[in-house]
């Protein structure tokens, strides 16, 4: 990317908009399996959306068959007769490289699609027909339509703005990847929070007389369908500083954060459904492997779905399916000791997003005033059993609704970005969970006289670094045009299965010219303050180049102006130690203790 140099001594942008009443908002908890949708209307409290059968709840899947779409439980049936033609857990590969990790799982748990290389993108695609693909972002943004049609046949009202939520590991590129779906149906999205968050604002509005200047951490545990997540909270009020004025409103802050993108309890129903199917073909009532069969494989995950749910509550349930294969009937019984054996190496992995949360917080375990667990993994008695051991608690916080919670804290954080309605302040400070580095080429004469180069790294945002907030690198010693690189940083923290994915760290490449004209034409402004280049990490985990610029400062004035500005406004995906020559500061506000 080029960023082309523009002399101006001043630049006012101005955005008018104008409003004639104020519509309805919404929030979708948008998770690999499950979506939940919830409102905010003027004069009508927040609310959960019901979905055209009376659900709470919708599976997050799209059927295509016979030229229409289908949703919720006739999606669901498709998935079982069909399941080619049935499109679910699609967060799981959004945004993913072809050859990373998470698409090569999805393909080992899901062989019946057809998946290709998107050329252009080199992500993925689905292949319908020999003329239709769909990506990931096509099939989701379907998804974010009905969900849509959920929520304007509630409130009777057109809904164009949302928040919605998404796992707190999600990378740029993902994140990215739910814009655009948004994008497609001409879905404003106010802020893509993450599910974490979500839920910790949720349990924070309803307590918020509790908090006081002192912090108060809190634990919450989340095993949902396709990964798990431990993230610890901090709550206090704090004195912030709103345009003017200085307001006192508690907060809540992302101290830490470990997961485990492979972790959840879609992979314990799959190894159910695996065992299902050997004792049926065990069982030789038909010469047919049963895993050859994709409608009769599709009956089975259904099955061990339920089975998983049933064993939660009983030590022993009949797994039962009718014509199963070639009009066979299968019938065996399965015991929780036997779900137990079969995950045991999953539950080894239980503990650990724990410890790498407390770890990165550098916060103990007797720091924590109480553990909140969410998500349907968390029902499960092992899991509990294992968490109660780890913690030392003999019991576990379930004060909170489970199912609702992050979709009830994404739309009390609409209704505070939006127009129309007037909420309690709750500050909400999210943390990038991955390092953001900048790279540049120094340059120094060498004693020979020739030109001497070094590639130098700095951190632009460190892990766990909260945001929104804005940085300014300061490059001093440029006084050429220049490259420079946005890339992710050290990622050893992560799992060999999440480095994987990360086949390229680079995030962006910027080309800056005009930079040695700019010099030459303002040679006489003053001292040169460097070149300014001016990052945002938006309250989405959205990195953003704002604008570069050339800085002078008159001696007499002691002040600095700008002469030169390399680029403008820049959006999209990208946008430490200091050494002479290059700085790091911080941009943003900060609370007011």
């Amino acid at each position: 990317m080029v960023l082309k140099l523009l002399i101006a001594v001043s630049l006012l942008l101005c955005i008018a908009s104008f409003t004639e009443g104020f519509n309805a908002l919404m929030s979708i908890d948008l998770g690999s399996e499950y979506m939940k949708i919830a409102i905010v209307k003027p004069g009508v409290p927040m609310e959960i959306v019901l979905n055209e059968e009376s659900d709470r709840k919708t599976s997050t899947i799209v059927a295509l068959r016979n030229g229409e779409r289908f949703y919720g439980k006739e999606a669901e049936n498709t998935a079982v007769k069909f399941p080619r033609k049935a499109f679910w857990y699609l967060t799981n590969i959004i945004g993913r490289k072809f050859e990373s990790a998470d698409v090569k799982l999805y393909k080992e748990r899901f062989p019946y699609y057809d998946l290709v290389k998107d050329e252009e993108r080199g992500t993925v695609l689905f292949k319908i027909d020999d003329e239709t693909f769909y990506s990931p972002e096509e099939l989701i943004a379907m998804l974010l339509e009905k969900a849509r049609e959920y929520a304007e046949t509630f409130t009777d009202q057109s809904i164009k703005d949302c928040v919605i939520t998404v796992p707190a590991y999600f990378t740029q590129a993902e994140r990215k990847g739910i814009l655009s779906a948004a994008e497609l149906i001409d879905l404003n999205v106010l802020q893509l929070i993450s599910d974490n968050a979500a839920v910790a604002l949720n349990y924070g509005v309803f307590r918020r007389k509790e908090f006081n200047g002192t912090v108060q951490y809190y634990m919450f545990y989340d095993m949902g369908a396709t990964s798990t997540t431990a993230t610890i909270v901090g709550y206090q009020v704090t004195k912030v500083k709103e345009g003017t004025r200085l307001e006192t409103n508690p907060q809540l802050i992302i101290k830490g954060v470990g997961f485990d993108r492979g972790l959840g309890g879609t992979e314990i129903t799959l190894r159910l459904r695996k065992h299902l199917a050997q004792i049926f073909n065990e069982q030789k009532k038909t010469k047919t492997d049963v895993f050859t069969n994709e409608r009769s494989m599709g009956k089975l995950f259904k099955e061990a779905e339920k089975l998983k749910k049933v064993l939660s509550a009983n030590n022993a349930h009949f797994a039962q399916v009718e014509g199963l294969l070639e009009e066979i009937d299968f019938k065996t019984k399965v015991t929780r000791d036997e779900l137990e054996e079969l995950s045991k190496d999953l539950f080894e992995k239980v503990t650990k997003p724990i410890e790498e949360a407390l770890k990165v917080s550098q916060i103990t375990l007797g720091e924590i005033k109480d553990v909140i667990l969410m998500g349907g993994g968390t029902r499960i008695p092992k899991v509990q059993e294992i968490l109660k051991k780890y913690l030392g608690r003999t019991e576990l916080g379930k004060s909170i609704n489970t199912d609702e919670a992050a979709a009830m804290g994404a739309v009390y954080q609409a209704a505070y970005l939006g127009k129309g309605f007037k909420v309690k302040t709750f500050g909400v400070k999210e943390a990038s969970i991955y390092p953001i580095t900048v790279e540049f080429e120094k340059h120094r004469l060498a004693e020979d006289g020739s030109d001497s180069k070094r590639v130098v790294k700095r951190t632009l945002f460190n892990r766990m670094n909260p945001y929104p907030q804005k940085k300014v690198m300061t490059f001093s010693k440029h006084l050429k045009d220049f490259d420079f690189n946005v890339s992710y940083g050290d990622l050893d923290f992560l799992s060999d299965f999440d480095k994987s994915s990360f086949q390229d760290l680079s995030l962006a490449k910027f080309k800056l010219s005009g930079v040695e004209d700019a010099f030459t034409k303002h040679k006489e402004a003053g001292d040169s303050k460097g070149v300014k280049a001016h990052f945002r990490l938006d309250e989405s985990g959205i990195l953003h180049l704002d604008q570069v610029e050339v800085v002078f400062e008159k001696e007499e004035a002691k002040e600095e102006s700008t002469w030169s500005k390399l680029g403008n406004t820049l959006g999209g995906l990208f946008g430490g130690k200091k050494e002479e020559g290059e700085t790091i500061e911080d941009a943003g506000e900060k609370p007011v203790e």
